[in-house]
């Protein structure tokens, strides 16, 4: 048995029923995915790069994605990730397969909710997700809102 198929087909099976929930609220607790691992990792820093690059180093140390690279812009607020040879690729696969677009990301879940836990931001979210199952490579694009008074603050991305 592929232990890693395994906890990728349970995962898949959880988003699918938070995403079919009813009441709409569910799905938003996936943000939660994944975090137990980085908030047991000694995460360092006092901005949002040096916190981004301390998570990095300890998801690929770990094994769960090859390369991730980043970009922070739209004043502030657009995170651009590509996480290549990320281990949630079969996740992602088999969620699209059973007709659910993927929402969910448990590497960015990382970089966000230390971002938060540091950083004291307010919130963040997974704006886009765009997988390549082929290229074994996600681009995700996460809000992040430092103050409540930069909620709804908008930029155009395409732009960015």
């Amino acid at each position: 048995m592929d232990k890693t198929e395994y906890f990728n087909n349970l995962v898949v099976r959880l988003e699918e029923l938070f995403f079919h929930e009813l009441s709409d609220c569910a799905a938003w607790k996936t943000e939660m995915i994944g975090v137990d691992f980085i908030q047991s990792a000694n995460i360092t820093g006092s901005t949002p790069e040096e916190i981004i690059e301390s998570c990095i180093r300890e998801i690929t140390k770990a094994g769960l994605a090859s390369e991730i690279t980043y970009s922070i812009s739209g004043k502030g607020i657009l995170l651009r990730m590509n996480v290549k040879d990320c281990i949630h690729i079969p996740k992602e696969t088999t969620i699209k397969a059973h007709g659910v677009e993927p929402y969910n990301c448990p590497i960015a879940n990382m970089i966000r909710d230390q971002l938060i836990e540091k950083l004291q931001y307010e919130t963040t979210y997974v704006a886009s997700m765009d997988t390549d199952e082929a290229a074994k490579e996600c681009a995700l694009q996460v809000a992040i809102y430092e103050t409540s008074d930069k909620i709804g603050e908008v930029t155009d991305w395409s732009n960015e």
